[in-house]
């Protein structure tokens, strides 16, 4: 797969370095995945959830969210926000999703 943009994943584990290897195991795991739809994608991330128009990952033991966009025919991902648990539940995410 072909991730667009990694620089917020690196933009987030500077302000929170604790997440840097969880961030980096999704980074590895997607990279190299041939995903074709949310059933493939949920065979290396069981949690992975679609939130409207947007897969949300439970990364670092439920301490961040990461929410994407895939276009699985063109194999790319779309980084839109990386989030602690606490911005996550204050839902401003949600209205790019829909």
């Amino acid at each position: 797969m072909h991730i667009i943009t990694k620089k917020r994943l690196d933009e987030f584990w500077v302000v929170h370095p604790e997440s840097k290897q969880a961030l980096t195991n999704w980074f590895k795991a997607a990279k190299k995945a041939e995903w074709k739809s949310l059933a493939d994608t949920k065979l290396d991330f069981s949690h992975a959830e679609l939130v409207g128009k947007c897969i949300v990952f439970n990364l670092g033991g439920n301490n961040y969210r990461l929410i994407v966009k895939i276009k699985f025919r063109s194999r790319v991902i779309f980084v839109r926000f990386v989030l602690t648990h606490a911005q996550y539940s204050r839902n401003r995410w949600k209205t790019d999703c829909i």
